[in-house]
Parts: structure tokens; C-alpha cells; sequence
């Protein structure tokens, strides 16, 4: 007996079908937050930084800068690159279906069953609203992954799609 053979149109009416009933969760700057935004800024500010300690800025009459300004930025370097790669490069592309969760880090994308899902934490103190979803045991990406909900413009409020994952991980009941 032969395999059944697909056509074309068979794999890209499986391919939209998928596309259809797959719901992101996770915002569409991800990409830019996750990739563009931290190389811009650290070598940007870097660079400034570098500037200042080779002697290449110079204020209006042509002198120095003082010399703690060249410490002080290269403080706020060193704590911004932290801070933003702490919060930045861990971030992962997340959507779903009825029954599992796929998680991207932009390279590669794993499935996760919503069942393994132990916790959700969103932390509304940083503008992003950056959400933490917690697993029962660790999977390709750890114990725990963080995403960028979609943007909502002066809201303090919990981000709905934290209950909605609490719901769909069986956490919480309608």
C-alpha cells in the first residue's frame, strides 16, 4: 500500500488552516523589542560612551567633558544593557491553539500542552506588561517563559490574555 500523496493545494489549505485557528498572544513588536531594539540601543549608547572616554565630545568652548560625566555614562550603559537584556532578549513569540501552546524564540518554535502550564504572572510595573508563564516541568526554553502582550495604551488592569491562558490551562473556571 502507498503513502497517500497531497498536492499543492492540500498543504496550503493545511498550512491556512493552521495559520486560522493558531491565536497569538504575544505582541507583534516582540521582533523589534527581542532583536532590533537592544542592539540599537547598547551599541548606540555605547558608542556615546566611547566618545566620551576617547576625548571625541567636546562642549561649546571646545573643552572636555568632566570627568565624572564619562563615569556616569558609562554607569547608565552598563545598568541599561543589563536591564535591558534582562528584559528584552528572554522575550519569546507565544500563541495557541485549543490544546497546546507554541512558544518561538525566532529560531526555532516548540508546542507545549496548556495542561503543563503551572502558573500565570503578568508584572505591571514595566511598560510592557511582560507576562510569565510557568510550567510543571522545564521544557525546550526552561522552567519558565516571558512574551510581550499586545499594547494597551494607560492601563493598569490586568492584561486579559492572563486570564484567558489561566482559563485554557484549566487554572481558572468560567
Amino acid at each position: 500500500m502507498s503513502a497517500p500523496r497531497f498536492t499543492v493545494t492540500d498543504r496550503i489549505s493545511s498550512i491556512c488552516y493552521a495559520s486560522i485557528t493558531l491565536k497569538t498572544l504575544s505582541s507583534a513588536q516582540t521582533f523589534v523589542m527581542k532583536m532590533i531594539f537592544p542592539i540599537l540601543w547598547i551599541s548606540g549608547f555605547g558608542f556615546g560612551t566611547l566618545a566620551l572616554w576617547l576625548g571625541a565630545m567636546h562642549g561649546k568652548d571646545g573643552a572636555p567633558p568632566p570627568e565624572i560625566m564619562k563615569w556616569e555614562f558609562l554607569l547608565i550603559w552598563l545598568v541599561g544593557t543589563v536591564f535591558i537584556l534582562w528584559g528584552c532578549a528572554g522575550l519569546k513569540r507565544l500563541r495557541t491553539d485549543s490544546k497546546n501552546l507554541y512558544i518561538s524564540n525566532y529560531l526555532r518554535e516548540i508546542s507545549v500542552p496548556l495542561t503543563m502550564i503551572s502558573e500565570v504572572s503578568e508584572n505591571r510595573w514595566i511598560n510592557i506588561h511582560p507576562v510569565t508563564v510557568r510550567f510543571r516541568s522545564d521544557t525546550e526554553f526552561g522552567a519558565q517563559v516571558t512574551f510581550m502582550p499586545t499594547v494597551r495604551l494607560f492601563s493598569w488592569s490586568s492584561h486579559p490574555v492572563v486570564s484567558e491562558l489561566r482559563l485554557l490551562a484549566g487554572l481558572t473556571h468560567p
